[in-house]
């Protein structure tokens, strides 16, 4: 028990269970929406509303459950900036996209959830689709899978898509896809330890403008941090390294974190309820069922660019079960709270709180 700690992490929900594991948890950015998708073929929805107790407490309720009609795992879960559209990706190699069947009755809430509906499924990717994310402009979908490659849709109107390129630059299964918060960048991280940059030549495709090394094992997580000049990965090698941007196209390992025991599944980057020089909030969590969560400094040494100090941790955060998912809310009243999901099928909300 670490004792010492500044913060802990106070449970603030345990929501309503899957059947099996939960994969993801995916807050919306402009709803006081949750999602988590699972192994069990649903999306789950959950509303959120300050407490009626009053104080700082935030009341969470199901509000529905969509049957994706996926044959097999719903894995990746990402909304649009808009928070009008979801997409989800499954081990069945298709990706789904979906919009409230009539936008106007949705609310503000989006609590009509059975009127969310399929509007179109991406075919492409020959096997398990293991990640999806929406770029920050909304305007690009990208997917990864275990066929090694990462496809990079344009989003149209009427729920239109064009493949804009199929990139096959890794050599083992990919992981995970994570856009720039602010740019056309986008990040993939893979089972063959390493993880690729990518941009868009305008006179040609998409290609591949950098390869970071320096993971020992698979690289299984991406964050960028919110001002986007720092990109985090985790691994099975039980490390989370920072990468700086040190010119544009140039990324450098400038930090290395340890603190879980086992395989870090995934990994979050949120604004916190920072400092002036701090970068913001990075939860860690996977195998060993512990979270951490570490304030990241920027220091004046140009030899050690960035500080971490472990602000929270807890262990068997979701019992003895592997951790999948991490998230932090994106509203800015609500920095101190994440999301977590598990192979119990539990999504639970988390509160960092002064020790």
């Amino acid at each position: 028990m670490d004792v010492d700690l500044p913060c802990k992490l106070e449970l603030l929900s345990d929501l309503s269970a899957h059947d099996e594991r939960a994969w993801q948890v995916a807050w919306n950015p402009t709803k006081p929406l949750l999602a988590s998708c699972s192994a069990d073929k649903t999306v789950r929805l959950y509303s959120y509303r300050a407490s009626d107790h009053g104080g700082n407490t935030v009341a969470f309720s199901h509000v529905g459950t969509i049957p994706t009609g996926h044959t097999k795992t719903v894995r990746s879960i990402a909304w649009t900036p808009s928070g009008k559209t979801f997409a989800t990706g499954s081990f069945d190699s298709n990706v789904g996209i979906w919009e409230p069947d009539d936008a106007s009755d949705s609310g503000d809430t989006g609590e009509k959830v059975a009127d969310w509906e399929c509007v179109t499924l991406l075919e492409g990717h020959e096997t398990e689709c293991k990640s999806v994310g929406y770029s920050s402009s909304g305007t690009l979908l990208a997917s990864c899978s275990r066929d090694k490659t990462v496809w990079i849709w344009e989003v149209k109107p009427d729920a239109d898509f064009e493949c804009m390129g199929v990139l096959m630059e890794h050599s083992q299964d990919v992981k995970c896809i994570a856009w720039h918060p602010s740019e056309e960048i986008l990040a993939s991280a893979s089972y063959d330890d390493t993880i690729k940059l990518y941009i868009d030549d305008p006179s040609e495709d998409w290609y591949c403008f950098s390869t970071l090394s320096g993971h020992k094992s698979t690289v299984w997580s991406l964050a960028w941090s919110p001002q986007g000049s720092y990109l985090a990965s985790s691994s099975d090698d039980l490390t989370i390294r920072i990468w700086k941007r040190v010119e544009e196209h140039t990324w450098q390992s400038v930090i290395e974190l340890k603190g879980h025991q086992r395989s870090i599944y995934s990994i979050s980057w949120g604004v916190g309820k920072r400092t002036s020089e701090s970068l913001g909030w990075l939860a860690t969590t996977g195998g060993d069922g512990k979270i951490n969560v570490w304030d990241i400094t920027e220091s004046p040494s140009p030899k050690n660019p960035l500080a971490a100090r472990l602000l929270a941790s807890i262990s068997g955060a979701h019992d003895t079960s592997d951790i999948n998912s991490v998230s932090w809310c994106p509203r800015s009243d609500h920095a101190d709270l994440f999301a977590s999901a598990g192979d119990d099928g539990s999504v639970k909300v988390w509160r960092v709180v002064s020790s």
